[in-house]
């Protein structure tokens, strides 16, 4: 990373590392599995014929009692219905509505999925048998501004086992950091675009590694099930908390918006034309060999998508269900890792149930204890892609890209048949002049003679070619490749072509990739109708944008 912000350092005030989202689920391992089910109903004295009208009874006490402190409140209790609607968006909406700046926003009901318990008849024994099933039954979503958290929500599953989830923001919590102590910031969204002290904000970031997280998580659960200590009055079940989904965030914040757009399209061409999926495996933290190629081991699904929203364009890798990313926010650079899975990734840790023991390097776990290798993991990941956009730097003079683009190609994709008399071998190139004069026999009355032809130079300073040049290396062309009808609405633009019209269109774009393809800045896809840039095109075009996009002053600074 230090690479990275040395090589922007002239536009870079800073950066910021930190968990992003937090998504917390805690189970009652007790209540997990068919002997600790059988043994609450042991000491509550209830008979498994019993259980489903005993279920029903407790759901509904837990609902009185979970909606009781919104009654008192006043607060908005609304069941939604829809699974496509983003519940945040409602709470932040009703927050502003009713002026809300701390606790209890509202509590929204909806019908999740979830793994729930189930009575089963048996026809073999003849007797009731608890199974667990998926299925789906009433969640109570509790939005709140915490005193500690800030804008946060909660969730329980009103059926046994009670799954509780807690998702929290750490930008939001820095957010209160920073207020408590007095530092002044700008945010915009989970996104700080200016601080006052940069390296006293990141201070107080890393302090959220030292929380004692069950007692926290454990406070939220006295708000989400009231009764809950009265449920297990005679067999006694405390929540075990687990880290279902992290994300490690750092933000790399340039001095205006114009700086980063400056830069940015450059970034992710190149990170789009260069990283694959090895490098995917390195910057995730997985072992590659020396030779450089994917182990056999590795049967992981692999992707990447670009894609493009409101606020800018995004980059995203996936490896079995973790992932890397990086995006534009306004002014700040963010490349975030997320942790679904963390089994994939190594810890040096003791071993499970010994924490005195001798430590050694094992698989990371999933609950509370490993959050600070998380962080360690994420950062080192984000290092190692911002270390990786570091190189989009190249020595290679411009003079030598350049030249060749300058001088007539041979235009190879438009030779006719072979002459009568040239050897088969030298069916693909088409002789000159002087050979057709001294040694290419007549050919027969009517047959069509190759013609030596020349694709014209290109000149990258031309508003047409430029344009040309700076459409094919869009990003999705760069990912999936492009066909004469993908590039036609840029050069003509996207109103209906008059009448006659199309066809001419149509050839005109098949005259520019020829163009292209003699030049060797693309290729065609056998049996298809697509072409890709190729590699040295990539590199070429890259460079040439980036000379013409340049100003005078920092021409003459290269020159000097």
């Amino acid at each position: 990373m230090h690479t990275f912000l040395g090589r922007f350092a002239s536009v870079v005030t800073g950066a910021l590392c930190g968990f992003d989202r937090l998504f917390f689920s805690g189970s009652l391992r007790r209540l997990a599995h068919v002997q600790g089910l059988r043994g609450y109903l042991y000491f509550n004295r209830i008979f498994s014929k019993d259980f489903a009208k005993h279920s029903v009874m407790v759901t509904a006490r837990l609902i009185e009692a979970s909606l009781r402190q919104a009654h008192e409140l006043g607060r908005e209790s609304r069941y939604i219905n829809n699974s496509q609607v983003r519940k945040d968006d409602i709470a932040r909406e009703i927050a502003a509505r009713d002026r809300i700046k701390s606790g209890l926003i509202c509590v929204l009901r909806s019908l999740d999925p979830c793994m729930s318990v189930r009575m089963h008849w048996n026809r073999d024994t003849r007797e009731s048998e608890i199974r667990f099933r998926k299925r789906k039954c009433l969640h109570l979503y509790h939005y709140q501004i915490h005193p500690v958290f800030g804008f946060m929500h909660a969730r329980i599953q009103t059926w046994f086992p009670f799954r509780v989830y807690v998702c929290i923001n750490g930008r939001e919590w820095l957010a209160r950091q920073m207020d408590q102590v007095g530092l002044h910031y700008v945010r915009r969204k989970n996104t700080f675009t200016w601080l006052e002290d940069i390296e006293a904000t990141q201070a107080l970031f890393n302090q959220q590694l030292r929380t004692h997280w069950p007692t926290l998580l454990d406070g939220l659960v006295d708000t989400l099930n009231p009764i809950h200590a009265d449920i297990f009055a005679n067999y006694r079940c405390g929540y075990h908390w687990s880290v279902q989904e992290s994300e490690w965030a750092t933000d790399v914040m340039f001095r205006s918006r114009a700086a980063l757009q400056a830069c940015y399209p450059q970034l992710i061409r190149y990170a789009v034309t260069t990283f694959d999926a090895v490098d995917v495996l390195r910057f995730l933290g997985q072992a590659v060999p020396a030779t450089g190629k994917i182990p056999h081991h590795r049967r992981f699904e692999m992707s990447t998508n670009l894609g493009e929203r409101v606020e800018g364009v995004r980059l995203k890798h996936w490896l079995d269900g973790n992932s890397i990313k990086i995006y534009d926010k306004g002014s700040v650079l963010r490349v975030e890792s997320t942790v679904k899975k963390p089994a994939n990734f190594k810890v040096y840790r003791p071993r499970e149930g010994d924490p005195e023991g001798p430590k050694d390097w094992r698989p990371m776990r999933l609950g509370i204890a490993d959050l600070c290798q998380r962080s360690e993991v994420g950062q080192a990941a984000n290092e190692r892609y911002l270390q990786a956009l570091a190189d989009v730097h190249d020595t290679t003079p411009l003079r030598q890209l350049a030249e060749p683009l300058c001088r007539p190609a041979p235009d190879l994709a438009c030779q006719r048949r072979r002459p009568q008399g040239v050897p088969a071998a030298d069916a693909g190139t088409v002789p000159d002049a002087p050979a057709l004069a001294a040694g290419v026999p007549e050919t027969e009355p009517g047959a069509r003679v190759a013609r030596p032809r020349r694709a014209r130079p290109l000149n990258p300073l031309a508003p047409d070619d430029a344009a040309l040049l700076t459409h094919i290396t869009r990003h999705e062309f760069l990912i999936n490749g492009l066909r004469n009808r993908d590039l036609r609405p840029f050069l003509f633009g996207t109103e209906p072509a008059p009448a006659g019209a199309q066809h001419k269109r149509s050839a005109a774009v098949t005259r520019k990739l020829r163009l292209l393809r003699a030049h060797g800045l693309i290729y065609k896809v056998p049996k298809t109708h697509r072409y890709i840039v190729s590699e040295q095109g990539r590199k070429t075009i890259m460079a040439l944008l980036a000379a013409r996009n340049a100003s005078t002053e920092q021409l003459t600074s290269a020159a000097g």
